[in-house]
């Protein structure tokens, strides 16, 4: 029997949020944080394997899916959405996987209310630094897309200007932590990785070779054991 996934909004200060979940409302709270340009629908494939053991809940982040476009898309304002989004549904701690930009997020959030993370996983994924090499900025947004450019701007604005407590304040997280690689396919240096996870200290790295930066896409079953077993 295939998994009942619902489409639900939540009033958040910046408008109304939209939001997939599936999962008994009794179980342990799970929060999923999607990549730039993705949405919440990018997590199905996890929300169905993950929500027989936890009530799972991804967040379309402002600027994207059906949320709220705004003014403000800096990492502490997506970071507040998703503090506010658990307040919101009245959750006090739950577990949190982020991707891509939803993994920086997740780290942001992680350092900002580290009694309220039960475990963190991030998915490829190292807060910005000073110095990294990054890809070139399109000039122009690609036709038919369902997110805000503005976004995707302000984004990589932040990557040429990383803010240096992004990685200085990463050992104030104490939740159990997991960092998944995806191998030297992926885009993000792989030692950056392994530095992440020596600078938290409660974490590990584990490694899928091959599986790119969009690691829960291209081997989706690794993913799945690695993060199951995982949680508690």
């Amino acid at each position: 029997m295939s998994t009942q996934i619902e489409n639900a909004t939540v009033q958040l200060t910046g408008g109304s949020f939209h939001y997939r979940r599936a999962g008994s409302p009794e179980l342990p709270p799970l929060i999923l944080l999607h990549a730039l340009t993705a949405d919440s629908t990018s997590w199905d494939a996890v929300i169905g394997a993950l929500s027989a053991r936890f009530r799972v809940l991804a967040l379309d982040q402002r600027g994207h899916g059906r949320s709220p476009r705004a003014a403000d898309y800096s990492f502490a304002a997506m970071r507040d959405d998703a503090t506010e989004f658990a307040d919101a549904l009245g959750i006090e701690r739950f577990h949190l996987i982020g991707h891509s930009m939803g993994a920086t997020v997740a780290f942001l959030a992680a350092q900002s209310i580290p009694k309220r993370i039960e475990t963190l996983i991030i998915e490829d994924t190292v807060p910005p630094w000073v110095g990294a090499e990054l890809p070139e900025l399109p000039p122009s947004p690609p036709a038919g897309i369902s997110y805000d450019w503005q976004a995707v701007r302000q984004y990589f604005a932040q990557l040429s200007e990383p803010d240096p407590l992004w990685w200085e304040r990463l050992p104030a997280i104490t939740a159990p932590t997991l960092i998944i690689g995806g191998g030297t396919t992926s885009p993000v240096p792989q030692d950056r990785l392994c530095e992440a996870a020596k600078r938290v200290g409660n974490a590990k790295l584990l490694t899928i070779q091959g599986a790119g930066h969009h690691v829960h896409a291209t081997r989706l079953p690794e993913f799945l054991a690695a993060v199951q077993a995982f949680l508690p």
